[in-house]
């Protein structure tokens, strides 16, 4: 399909339903990219640019409609995506906000699309969108009277991240969340600090939101422990935990689940294994009778509504851990911007900023909800290890591993793989928008860094063989 495509006939629409359905001002339409995980809104890029567009656009209706563009469109309008469709897809399925994803939505917005999905507004950033013509892609909603705009949320770029990536800069890592929060933290004056870290917060706070975007959602907390105890397993002890967000805390005869990672460049491979979690649990809870008729009944007559039996926890590493482990300029993404990638994700319910690397019985055990039920780990390993991180868990009878998936293979690593593989068309992108290029050095310091850390890695590899 392409941006001039005709409308589809019943059976023909990319998604159900396919049939016309009554067209609601409550119901919203959005639509973009949604490549890799950033905070650009002028594609709506997901998860914190995307996200905090769509959260914006949530708050304006009851439902919101999510077009999704073809790889070959943007291809044509636009330049190479980082993501396919289908990894596309599998983000904004995630985003806590999101009704319906709608693929291969026209690139030039389209009146018998958005009215098809009966959405009456489209809502966009406030900046311009052009298609390959130099043309408003918004153009024939905004003649009809049905585009509304939301503020453009500061944040990173396409660009920025692109540029982390190959210049291998660490200017934007953050040593301690919270003092940054606390305006302690930065090169800037005192009162820009403090204006920043309130700011933060404050994102943090929305994003910690429900399905409708302004109600209680996910409880927020920050750990803090000696360096020894995030980085490695040689300390073990409980450390200090602080309610950022209250949330919602978990509800009667939930099981209390705990992941962890660094979530960088938050991706399908995360979303997947995130989304497997909930499957298990779902799948345990109804071997378990949850879903029976009587004990919906009674979970709604005892909390006025109804709950999935599992409460997924998920920590988030800090930047210098990550860094400590994996090397060059990693985490692409900081703690504050990666720890927003994983609030607007359905599948968690809680998030723990600066967990440490090794979860120690002493942290399990004084995690805010107690000991959790289970702790997952996915099927591979971003971070080159000398020792199994997981004994704890494993020596007490509550780990468990979700097998390989269609997205295991997708993380940071691979991501920056694609860019630099792609570089000359993004370059050529970077070109047409009058944005600077990288430029050949910078590839090569990029790619060297990367050979030293794959040669640290098979080192520390041997060291637990």
């Amino acid at each position: 399909m392409n941006g001039n495509q005709e409308t589809p006939t019943a059976g023909k629409w990319p998604v159900d339903p396919q049939e016309d359905v009554p067209i609601l001002k409550e119901r919203i339409w959005v639509d973009g990219c949604f490549d890799f995980a950033h905070h650009d809104t002028d594609v709506f890029v997901l998860p914190e640019g995307h996200a905090g567009a769509m959260l914006q656009a949530r708050r304006l209706g009851k439902e919101l409609v999510v077009g999704i563009h073809s790889d070959e469109d943007i291809m044509d309008n636009k330049g190479p995506t980082v993501m396919t469709l289908k990894e596309r897809v599998s983000a904004v399925d995630a985003c806590r906000w999101s009704t319906l994803s709608v693929p291969h939505a026209p690139y030039v917005t389209s009146l018998p699309w958005i009215s098809h999905y009966g959405c009456y507004y489209v809502v966009h950033g406030d900046d311009i969108t052009s298609d390959s013509g130099g043309e408003d892609c918004y153009r024939y909603v905004k003649a009809a009277g049905r585009f509304l705009v939301v503020k453009r949320t500061p944040g990173i770029s396409t660009t920025d991240l692109v540029g982390r990536m190959l210049l291998c800069t660490r200017g934007h890592f953050i040593k301690c969340l919270t003092k940054m929060l606390a305006g302690e933290e930065g090169s800037r004056s005192a009162e820009e600090r403090q204006k920043l870290g309130k700011d933060m917060l404050h994102r943090i706070k929305e994003y910690a939101s429900d399905q409708t975007g302004s109600q209680p959602g996910p409880q927020v907390w920050s750990w803090e422990g000696s360096k020894s105890a995030m980085e490695d397993h040689i300390a073990e002890e409980a450390g200090i935990f602080s309610a950022m967000v209250a949330g919602k805390p978990p509800k009667p005869d939930q099981k209390v689940i705990y992941v962890d990672g660094g979530f960088d460049l938050f991706s399908s491979g995360h979303i997947e294994f995130l989304r497997q979690v909930i499957k298990a649990e779902d799948e345990d809870g109804r071997e378990r009778g949850w879903y029976d008729k009587e004990a919906k009944k009674q979970r709604r007559e005892q909390c006025g509504e109804d709950y999935p039996p599992a409460y997924v926890v998920a920590g988030v590493h800090d930047d210098e851990v990550i860094n400590h482990w994996k090397g060059v300029n990693y985490p692409i993404m900081n703690i504050f911007e990666r720890g927003l990638c994983v609030l607007q994700c359905r599948y968690i319910h809680s998030v723990v900023f600066s967990a440490p690397f090794t979860p120690t019985k002493s942290y399990l055990s004084s995690l805010p909800h107690g000991i959790p039920s289970a702790v997952y780990h996915g099927p591979t390993s971003f971070m080159p290890l000398t020792y199994d991180p997981y004994t704890a868990p494993k020596d007490m009878g509550i780990y468990k591993e979700i097998g390989s998936h269609d997205f295991h293979n997708v993380n940071a690593g691979e991501i920056v793989q694609r860019i630099l593989r792609s570089r000359e068309m993004y370059e050529e992108r970077q070109r047409v928008k009058g944005e600077k290029g990288i430029g050949e050095e910078a590839v090569r310091r990029r790619e060297k860094m990367e050979h030293e850390a794959t040669c640290v890695e098979k080192e520390r590899a041997k060291g637990m063989n």
